[in-house]
């Protein structure tokens, strides 16, 4: 599995809580998200427009870094 990372414009607690409710969702994903640096690196092996479009739907900006 690739390991990609997010940078999402989380801001709370409750941001992060949207993004986690959404990955929570996606079977076969591992994630990690760090609040204080706004970033979120997902383990899957979905594509990434697929990572990037299920991000969005939590309402914030969503900008791809790359793999890690």
């Amino acid at each position: 599995m690739t390991k990609h990372e997010f940078e999402v414009a989380m801001t709370c607690e409750g941001c992060s809580g949207a993004v986690t409710r959404i990955l929570t969702k996606l079977p076969d994903v591992k994630f990690e998200i760090d609040l204080p640096k706004k970033l979120v690196w997902i383990e899957s092996d979905r594509d990434v427009e697929s990572l990037t479009d299920t991000l969005k739907k939590c309402g914030k900006e969503v900008k791809y870094n790359g793999t890690k």
